[in-house]
């Protein structure tokens, strides 16, 4: 997987910058966005839009969104270069949601640097994030493959579909952050993932089976396979804000306890707040509720979490996914090779350690 997204990672980007350059001229406003009624203002747009975009872009990310897609798209024997366009359309909509989740969350480090609202203005950032919610659908408008009327219909259809459930996943995600108890079940952390993350993945395996003509039954095994996957890369994900606070703070790319500090009901909170004594389980729930969270506090937070076994819980949790998600690969018609390849990435998932 690794050589895949190191292979393919210039070219999503290349591709991101023909839909979004990095100099916004007057040409480009007219030509995608249409004449405007009086005058465009490309410099005012570029620093609005462009510019805080591209800061984000240019920290990183593995952009494997775009590459699990086009690995999908060559293995059911299409060619990826015809396809690439699309790639980018799950990876512009995932950092839409990056910059738009950071507002709400407060959070203040985003892939080693200031979050896009504290760099640029919550204004500024709100307005780029929700931005990258609609440019992609330019793509389709395009229609760069030269998709017929009724598949570019099903991306459509597709497309509001997922995007509608991912913001019921983060209305749940922000409802529990504003609350003081830690008062949800298992089920529903696991379905505000399959909403909120699991969406983004969905859209890239049933994206790659509309314009490659595939069965329903086909696209609906590979939006259940990505989502699986997503709600596992998250659980690992909250693992490694706790092993690495604790093991190297700092070095993650995030703040040390970020998600206690942004008061996160994550699977691991949500397991150790029902398995604590309840002195703990309180204490728990009263770091997780502070508005101002000390290093001292979150790491103390994180050692609750660490003696009910609940990070272990969470580590099993996201292997047995791995393992429910590879099952939706056994009736997908793809080449041996790019099956296998899937299969490496789901365990890349919940073994990786940035």
């Amino acid at each position: 997987m690794s050589e895949s997204l190191s292979e393919w990672r210039p070219a999503v980007d290349r591709e991101i910058e023909r839909v979004l350059p990095r100099e916004l001229t007057d040409d480009y406003l007219r030509s995608f966005f249409g004449e405007g009624r009086y005058e465009y203002d490309p410099d005012a747009i570029e620093d609005a839009l462009a510019t805080p975009v591209w800061d984000l872009l240019d920290r990183g990310g593995k952009r494997w969104r775009a590459v699990v897609f086009l690995m999908l798209v060559e293995g059911f024997g299409d060619d990826p270069d015809d396809l690439l366009p699309y790639a980018v359309i799950p990876e512009i909509l995932h950092n839409g949601t990056i910059i738009v989740d950071d507002v709400e969350d407060g959070a203040e480090i985003r892939r080693g640097e200031e979050a896009v609202h504290h760099r640029y203005g919550q204004d500024i950032a709100l307005n780029a994030g929700n931005a990258l919610y609609f440019i992609p659908l330019k793509i389709v408008e395009r229609n760069p493959a030269d998709l017929d009327p009724e598949t570019r219909l099903a991306v459509y259809e597709m497309l509001t579909y997922e995007l509608n459930r991912t913001h019921l996943g983060q209305g749940m995600d922000i409802r529990w952050h504003n609350s003081d108890e830690v008062a949800i079940t298992e089920a529903e952390y696991m379905e505000m993932c399959a909403c909120k993350t699991g969406c983004l993945g969905r859209i890239v395996g049933r994206l790659a089976a509309i314009v490659t003509d595939q069965e329903d039954a086909v696209e609906a095994e590979l939006a259940a396979f990505l989502e699986t996957v997503c709600i596992a890369f998250q659980i690992a994900d909250d693992i490694l804000d706790v092993e690495h606070s604790l093991d190297r703070a700092g070095d993650f790319g995030k703040a040390v306890g970020n998600d206690v500090k942004e008061g996160k009901k994550t699977l691991i909170a949500v397991h150790a707040v029902r398995n604590a004594a309840p002195e703990d389980a309180a204490r728990l729930q009263e770091i997780l509720a502070a508005d101002d969270t000390t290093d001292a506090e979150a790491l103390a937070a994180i050692e609750i979490m660490e003696e009910t076994g609940s990070v272990e819980y969470a580590r099993e949790r996201a292997i047995a996914l791995v393992d429910e998600a590879r099952d939706h690969l056994d009736d997908v018609p793809l080449t041996d090779e790019v099956a296998a390849e899937l299969a490496a990435f789901a365990e890349y998932v919940v073994e990786r350690d940035v």
